[in-house]
């Protein structure tokens, strides 16, 4: 089994979009309220941060605002400064086990324990930098919790491109139908099953709509309950024929 982290073991898109509403009310508290960035971002979660940026900019009348700040934060673009104050705060609260703690998803935390009983190997592939996937892990008390760890820096290309998912099937010599991946991004998604895999997605609330939208994504493999998350995930193991979990050695930790 293979896991995503952002947006799957912890709230992390929520923390986004905490950073940009703050970000916005901090560059021009007149123009927007703090809600309601948060509830915009949820129109264009998944995407750059230059797209992200620049339509809740536009949204919210923050170009002036921002515009005034460039120099100051050494940015090119209006979107940039609005990027650059939002990101300060975003990396404060990563900074916080307490945050990242009160933010885990707990029934995906659970899944993980019981996928290590269950499952051959557990693996985890993101496109955090290793950096900050090693700070959420240390943070949750994970970070022993997989056989391998595939981040950003070790690929080319992000999802939706299948190279992360690829290179964990290698790694652990696993063909790749022997492999179930549990995400909550339609990007993720659209990788695992571009590299021959399963795929049970989890919903949050802002990727919910999306992943409702994606035409390759089988609507029964779609968790919108996290408390249906185990039920579900049981039985594709058990249509994928799982065997016992066998003794784990060093070769395959990373």
């Amino acid at each position: 089994m293979i896991f995503d982290l952002d947006g799957t073991l912890v709230q992390t898109e929520k923390l986004k979009a905490r950073s940009y509403a703050q970000a916005a009310v901090e560059l021009c508290p007149d123009c927007a309220t703090y809600d309601a960035v948060v509830e915009g971002y949820k129109d264009v979660v998944g995407r750059s941060r230059e797209e992200v940026a620049s339509t809740l900019m536009e949204r919210f009348g923050l170009e002036e605002a921002s515009r005034k700040r460039m120099d100051e934060l050494g940015a090119s673009e209006p979107w940039e400064a609005y990027v650059q104050v939002r990101l300060d705060i975003f990396e404060d609260l990563i900074a916080d086990p307490d945050v990242l703690r009160e933010n885990r998803w707990p029934r995906t935390i659970e899944l993980l324990e019981t996928a290590r009983d269950r499952c051959s190997r557990v693996a985890l592939a993101t496109t955090s930098h290793r950096d900050r996937t090693e700070t959420i892990l240390e943070a949750l008390e994970l970070e022993d919790a997989f056989d391998l760890i595939a981040t950003s820096d070790d690929v080319d290309d992000d999802k939706p491109d299948p190279e992360i998912y690829v290179l964990i099937a290698d790694e652990l010599e696993a063909p790749p139908d022997t492999c179930l991946v549990i995400e909550d991004s339609p990007a993720g998604v659209r990788a695992a099953l571009a590299a021959g895999m399963h795929v049970v997605a989890v919903a949050t609330p802002f990727t919910l709509e999306h992943l409702k939208a994606l035409d390759e994504l089988d609507p029964g493999s779609l968790v919108e309950d996290h408390d249906a998350l185990l039920a579900l995930v049981e039985q594709r193991i058990k249509e994928l024929g799982s065997v016992k979990n066998p003794e784990r050695t060093e070769e395959h930790s990373r």
